[in-house]
């Protein structure tokens, strides 16, 4: 698989979402299960993997997610870039901690489930009211001048709070929500990021496993711990209305020999030279199907052609509306 860059960290094209193996999709598959298919990506040439500390947090505990990454990576651990993220608890700011301390603490406790002595790339989860960004910034560069992290990001923030935190130490990368159906990273976060050499890592750049087209108006999801049950574009009616951004993936799809997930993912690797998706499934013929994505190309007339066409499709059920609302794990927030 061809490489791109997080500023100085070098990824694979497309990356891994792990999440899925411990919350957010209904039951979850086994341990060994999870690992095998880490691995199976790996071989597969990816060499970027996204976790969190909470990822597992709702129904088993807080590192349920990064344990298994770590066990699985542990043989090559020096040949991929792991990414995991943190967030303030709330009782931690109010006993009035030092800032360095708290992230340092559960940056340590990150590296022993990850089975490493280093992050190579580690994010702000969700940006605290109650911590300037320019605090974790300060810490994120102490910590870089220590080895204990190569690199830091900022998740779900705007481009007014990526320029403040990047005067403090660079940022190497920034995952929020982007896709076919929503572009609102294109008005400043694209535009800054590409000026000072940042990567934008999209989560859910398939939409929930909407653009793949194996979700459908019938489709019902697992009403335990399923984030697809809230996500706007998931609803029956939104489903129907969106259909003709499907259609247009199809026809893609069938001239390029490939699926609607591929092409949606071709689309914003062929958009954007800063850009490493990270699409998170629990089944692993998804998972190598999501990472065949780097090898479809579009000519620049065939995306000319995608990009109008797409245009032109009204899209229903903005999500960006819904993660505003929960952009603070000061409120308690806690879905992937």
């Amino acid at each position: 698989m061809e490489t791109r860059f997080l500023r100085a960290i070098e990824v694979s094209e497309i990356g891994m979402g792990c999440m899925g193996f411990s919350h957010g999709y209904g039951q979850i598959p086994e341990r060994e299960y999870s690992i095998g298919a880490i691995r199976d990506a790996y071989e597969y040439g990816c060499t970027f993997f996204d976790t969190a500390e909470v990822y597992g947090d709702v129904l088993y505990y807080p590192g349920h997610n990064e344990e298994i990454v770590g066990e699985a990576a542990e043989a090559f651990r020096k040949n991929v870039v792991l990414a995991t993220k943190f967030h303030f608890r709330a009782e931690e700011l109010q006993a009035g901690e030092e800032k360095y301390r708290i992230v340092r603490r559960h940056l340590e406790a990150s590296m022993k489930k990850l089975r490493t002595d280093y992050i190579d790339l580690y994010y702000l989860h969700r940006v605290n009211d109650n911590v300037p960004v320019e605090e974790v910034a300060e810490v994120m560069g102490k910590l870089i001048k220590e080895g204990l992290i190569r690199g830091w990001g900022l998740s779900q923030v705007s481009g007014e709070m990526l320029e403040r935190a990047d005067r403090v130490a660079p940022v190497s990368a920034v995952q929020n929500l982007y896709n076919i159906l929503e572009r609102d990273c294109e008005t400043d976060i694209f535009p800054y990021c590409l000026e000072h050499g940042i990567g934008v890592v999209p989560f859910s750049p398939i939409a929930s496993g909407f653009l793949s087209g194996k979700v459908t108006a019938g489709t019902k999801f697992e009403e335990k711990d399923d984030v697809r049950n809230w996500v706007p574009q998931l609803s029956r009616e939104n489903i129907i209305g969106n259909q003709p951004v499907l259609d247009v993936l199809g026809r893609y799809a069938q001239e390029k020999g490939a699926t609607k997930a591929q092409i949606s993912l071709a689309w914003m690797l062929h958009k954007y030279p800063n850009v490493v998706p990270i699409p998170g499934s629990k089944n692993r013929e998804r998972i190598l199907e999501n990472l065949g994505g780097w090898n479809v190309k579009l000519t620049g007339e065939e995306f000319a052609r995608l990009e109008a066409a797409l245009d032109a499709c009204e899209v229903h059920g903005h999500r960006g509306h819904v993660e505003s609302e929960k952009m603070n794990f000061g409120r308690n927030w806690k879905k992937g």
